[in-house]
């Protein structure tokens, strides 16, 4: 299991406040359409219980995670919300996570099989959701295995398809081109959803939206939308601003990363601070040590970009590379001590970072940058 750090100077703030704001903006916008809470990957670095017990008190009709692990991590700590896979769970696994009252994703005629066969072993009525590969071809149903899959599928007396679904490839893209896709990816859906109701199967549940899609293409909204970025406080596209503007509603980031200067000392100008000695001193300068490196979720690649962080509500450069646990930073001639807050990702006076910062800075994506967060970086939980 991960450490998590308690005794360094170096931590992460998520904000309850902010996480049930944005479920609120979602909600408003999408109407009746349900919210599913996309928590998977340590519900995007934010934490997994403090992001799925504090949306699905805001308002959630349910839960959804990548991997059986992280379905039973919130089963094992109480939750009894609906908690929907992602990803088709390993035959072997497929028992351990009925008996957890997980709903399955079927996205193979084994995988249908397998769901089958371990329900009937357990006995009851086990709920499971088809996913349909309308174009994103890594995981799902393709149309020519649909009716075998909805064969087995409906053998048993023990498995209930409550839900089908599929996944955009490029919905967090504003371009024509990716556009239309969408709308073939959604015509795509529509037939294969056509043909489960022929033969008389009528899923409780339609998803198609993600983030992207539920807030910027409003026929993808059907009965729910699994909502993940949106709700942590990013757009996944800058220009679906306009659609949440349009209705006065803003999101607000969840997470902000702080530390405190380790160290300060003054170097002469010419000197090369940290490994590689890649930058020297144009002036003499003062140098502070913040806690906080790549394996806390700080991407080297990032002193090439020029990453700033705010100390005394002024931005700072680094001032050499990124190393495991520590960034060494450039203050100039400023005043800065031992103990002065650090603000990495987050606001300080009148400078923000943003993950979106972090991403450009990165060459990335804001997803990777907030799921890179590392396990040892504690969360302090703020309202």
């Amino acid at each position: 299991m991960a450490v998590e750090g308690v005794r360094r100077p170096a931590w992460a703030e998520i904000s309850r406040s902010a996480l049930r704001h944005n479920a609120a903006v979602m909600r408003e916008l999408l109407g009746d359409t349900a919210v599913c809470a996309v928590v998977k990957a340590n519900g995007y670095g934010h934490g997994a219980l403090l992001a799925a017990e504090t949306l699905a008190s805001s308002g959630a009709a349910g839960l959804a995670v990548a991997i059986f692990d992280e379905g039973f991590e919130l089963r094992n700590a109480g939750l009894t919300d609906p908690i929907l896979l992602l990803a088709e769970t390993p035959r072997e696994t497929v028992r351990d996570a009925l008996e957890a009252a997980l709903t399955l994703t079927i996205g193979s005629v084994d995988g249908a099989r397998a769901a089958v066969s371990e329900a009937a072993a357990l006995g009851g009525r086990h709920s499971v959701h088809l996913k349909i590969d309308t174009g994103m071809h890594r995981m799902g149903i393709s149309p020519d295995e649909l009716d075998d899959t909805l064969d087995v599928l409906t053998s048993s007396p023990n498995v209930v398809i409550e839900g089908i679904y599929t996944h955009f490839s490029v919905a967090d893209s504003s371009t024509a081109s990716d556009r239309a896709y969408c709308v073939e990816q959604l015509a795509r859906f529509d037939a294969a959803l056509a043909r489960v109701r022929a033969r008389g199967i009528e899923p409780a549940i339609i998803h198609t939206a993600n983030s992207a899609a539920a807030i910027g293409i409003v026929e993808s909204r059907r009965t729910m939308a699994r909502v993940g970025l949106a709700l942590y406080g990013y757009l996944p596209d800058p220009a679906l601003g306009a659609v949440l503007s349009e209705r006065n509603l803003q999101l607000r980031p969840a997470m902000s990363l702080h530390a405190r200067v380790t160290a300060v000392r003054q170097l002469a100008a010419g000197e090369r601070p940290s490994y590689g000695r890649r930058r020297e001193l144009a002036v003499s300068s003062c140098v502070a040590t913040v806690p906080f490196g790549y394996a806390d979720g700080y991407p080297r690649r990032m002193f090439d970009a020029g990453a700033e962080v705010l100390i005394n509500s002024q931005r700072y450069p680094l001032a050499g590379a990124v190393t495991m646990d520590q960034l060494v930073v450039d203050c100039n001639g400023s005043s800065v001590a031992v103990g002065d807050e650090v603000v990495l990702l987050g606001t300080q006076g009148a400078h923000t970072l943003s993950a979106e910062t972090w991403a450009t800075w990165a060459g990335t994506i804001t997803w990777e940058i907030l799921c890179g967060i590392g396990a040892r970086v504690p969360r302090v939980v703020v309202e």
